[in-house]
């Protein structure tokens, strides 16, 4: 269902995604039926057909936008796009490979408005995650890691389906990688978070964007200047207007 402003607004960053991209819309389009929402594609300076094929899409699916980076600037980048594009008070981002179930993200949405306002996020669990031995043992050492240090409340903080308020997330510090601390940053402001486990599908298309090096590499930065950012953090206890 199309309206000029959406309950919700499905988010999706892709990056030389060809041939996942085009099938992921129209899944997302089924999962979404009869419901108010948008779907805003951000296609961060793909060098394949990816933009081609979600532009030859639009006169399908009503609800798709996309939108276009001149220069790639990575995930969190392409997220943030589509975040301030966004419509809907309510967000559901989709990572752009076709890896996360379409199917799961209503649930997410529904718990977070069903939610008292305090709750500003519901992260996927991904339950029985399909990819490489060495990429889950990786991501499971990364994530005790990550907990102990930031003592968040998230198993899988690299789960790219997530629903959060828009308002939320605006009010969140911009940095590269940010969409992997995203429970922790929420906390930060006083939010809450919820999790639910979703399905997750071996890419069928493309090759992934990131290696397990490369991920180390920069989450030893990251994982401290969040660390600082927790450290200078200072809530006011109640906002009252006289």
């Amino acid at each position: 269902m199309i309206a000029a402003t959406p309950d919700i607004s499905v988010v999706v960053p892709v990056h030389d995604e060809e041939g996942a991209a085009g099938p992921l819309a129209r899944e997302i389009a089924a999962a979404f039926a009869g419901r108010s929402y948008e779907m805003v594609f951000v296609d961060d300076a793909s060098k394949d057909g990816t933009l081609a094929e979600l532009r030859a899409l639009m006169a399908e699916l009503p609800a798709l936008r996309v939108l276009g980076h001149a220069a790639n600037a990575g995930q969190s980048r392409a997220v943030r796009t589509g975040v301030l594009a966004a419509r809907g008070p309510i967000v559901v981002t989709l990572d752009g490979d076709g890896q996360n179930p379409p199917a799961d993200a209503p649930k997410l949405a529904d718990l977070l408005a069903a939610s008292p306002p305090d709750v500003a996020l519901v992260g996927g669990v991904r339950a029985k995650r399909q990819d490489t031995g060495a990429k889950r043992w990786a991501s499971r050492w990364a994530n005790r890691i990550r907990r102990r240090l930031l003592s968040d409340d998230a198993d899988d903080t690299g789960c790219g389906l997530k629903a959060f308020r828009r308002e939320a997330f605006l009010q969140l510090p911009y940095f590269d990688h940010l969409h992997r601390y995203l429970p922790a940053l929420m906390i930060r402001e006083g939010y809450r978070n919820l999790y639910l486990d979703v399905d997750h599908r071996h890419r069928e298309t493309g090759r992934s964007k990131y290696t397990n090096w490369g991920r180390l590499m920069a989450s030893l930065s990251d994982l401290l200047g969040v660390m600082w950012l927790k450290s200078r953090a200072r809530r006011p206890g109640g906002v009252s207007e006289y």
